[in-house]
């Protein structure tokens, strides 16, 4: 591996404030066009659902949202944190790690599933493919620097598996190629499958923390 890419792995790159900053305007970016690109379903789910819904409509923005607030407790960390803030810090690493594996992949997948039903692939697929795919990346670079452990990550899946439910009880999923509407049970299980993969990789990342920390 050249050694422009293993730098890429090291903390003093990852941790550069320089580099955060950066990483916290991406992610910021990302997360305003997330919640622009949900405009007409959660107008929709405004008009025609419970208000208490529309919290489970916008998935990839939210974890997008959930990263870019955790940035900012790696940027700013809190001096003599009380049992509050340091849980809540928790609950949301967790989330951060968690919704970002699990709708990066998600996102991803259901492009190349609607592409190998005929959907052609534009422009915009690569750029959500692209941005999507970080989303994952960048949660997994970063699990060795948050404070988070099994509880922040088990509160991330609970989390998870409500709003698969509320996705698929109440219709509120994110929108879907029409080509992909026919097989809404396969990616109802999918969903949920991915929920549990993301805690099961989010768990073995810890763990590969620990070792880390022990060395």
């Amino acid at each position: 591996m050249p050694w422009s890419l293993l730098r890429f792995w090291d903390r003093a790159v990852l941790m550069n404030r320089t580099f955060l900053w950066l990483l916290l305007l991406v992610n910021t970016g990302g997360t305003v066009y997330g919640y622009m690109w949900y405009g007409n379903q959660l107008a929709y789910t405004y008009e025609h659902h419970p208000l208490w819904q529309l919290v489970f409509v916008p998935d990839s923005p939210t974890a997008s949202l959930f990263f870019t607030l955790s940035i900012l407790f790696l940027l700013y960390p809190p001096q003599r944190p009380g049992r509050l803030l340091r849980g809540l810090r928790a609950v949301l690493e967790g989330l951060a790690v968690c919704t970002s594996i699990k709708y990066g992949i998600w996102a991803v997948a259901m492009i190349f599933a609607g592409a190998a039903q005929g959907d052609p692939l534009e422009w915009q697929h690569w750029m959500l493919v692209a941005s999507h795919l970080g989303m994952a990346l960048e949660a997994l670079l970063y699990v060795r620097f948050m404070a988070f452990g099994r509880l922040g990550a088990l509160a991330a899946l609970l989390w998870l598996l409500l709003n698969d439910t509320m996705d698929y009880t109440y219709g509120i999923f994110p929108a879907l190629s029409r080509a992909l509407l026919d097989d809404l049970a396969a990616i109802e299980r999918f969903t949920y499958g991915l929920s549990l993969f993301s805690f099961a990789v989010a768990l073995l990342a810890l763990a590969a923390r620990g070792s880390q920390q022990r060395l």
